[in-house]
């Protein structure tokens, strides 16, 4: 039987959040410490606990049939893959930074100024885009030291919080790229291991869509169950059960998490009481 090879990062953020929505999807695997390569107990599948930098050439190669990494990674890598989703987390930019002194008055200051980063071909595009000529020095790692020890006028790194930034006395001045995690995967997948990440996908697009929702239950008076019904149009339309005390209705819905509160403060307004709100778990449209 088929098994589809999952390239996830073996260690760090990103590789937590990638285990929890394998996790949420209802794949389950063991655990076990400094382990590379672990068998799923009820899904064809197989995790391969990777370096990020490695995994598009896994993927591209055939060794793994998915990854899930940055997008920051698939950009500056460039390899013959395909990104199939965008999750929503593990967000993050790549950002161009500048000691913080520096009166800085746009990307012109970079021309013959020398920038640090582990991102050389990102770096070299945004640029050239800008027509400046800089000299992109490759660090691995520890980019945000080079300003301060005059290996260079400035940065380009990956940014979360900017408190990096701040610590080590350098600003940021201009946003590269806008990156969250992905999943990628092997464009000639065999159609066995496409139907394996058709699955997959379906399972990791009905988690994420339950994250950004809420199941709302309340009651109501009966002469303004329009008026709610209005307010909560829910999948296709609320659902209305009467309860036992007469002229009172209980009614179901959903709510979108960016519009809830909004909701419930015209919910209470139109006389509704006893609302309870619930986390979905899955949302199968």
């Amino acid at each position: 039987m088929s098994k589809l090879r999952i390239a996830i990062q073996k260690s760090g953020r990103l590789s937590e959040d990638s285990l929890k929505l394998l996790k949420d999807c209802s794949i389950k695997f063991p655990k076990g410490k400094n382990k590379l390569i672990a068998e799923s107990t009820n899904f064809p599948a197989e995790i391969l606990y990777l370096r990020d930098d490695d995994i598009p050439q896994y993927v591209e190669n055939g060794i793994a049939d998915v990854g899930i990494l940055g997008e920051n990674v698939v950009e500056e890598v460039q390899k013959a893959i395909r990104v199939d989703k965008k999750l929503g987390f593990s967000k993050c930019r790549l950002s161009l930074a500048v000691p913080k002194d520096v009166d800085y008055q746009g990307v012109q200051y970079f021309n013959s100024k020398k920038i640090a980063t582990s991102y050389p071909v990102l770096t070299e595009q945004y640029l050239a885009k800008h027509n400046v000529k800089a000299d992109i020095e490759y660090i691995s790692g520890s980019v945000e030291i080079a300003p301060s020890i005059g290996l260079a006028s400035g940065i380009c790194d990956l940014v979360s919080t900017g408190g990096t930034l701040l610590s080590n006395g350098l600003k940021e001045v201009e946003i590269i790229l806008k990156s969250e995690a992905v999943i990628i995967s092997n464009p000639n997948l065999a159609p066995d291991k496409q139907a394996l990440l058709n699955k997959l996908l379906f399972r990791v697009e009905t988690t994420l869509k339950a994250k950004n929702y809420k199941y709302i239950l309340l009651n109501a008076p009966n002469e303004k169950l329009d008026k709610i019904i209005d307010i909560l149009p829910g999948m296709k339309s609320p659902t209305v059960l009467p309860l036992a005390r007469g002229k009172w209705s209980s009614v179901h819905s959903v709510v979108n998490e960016n519009d809830f509160w909004n909701v419930i403060d015209l919910l209470r307004e139109n006389g509704a009481e006893g609302i309870l709100v619930v986390p979905i778990e899955k949302m199968v449209l």
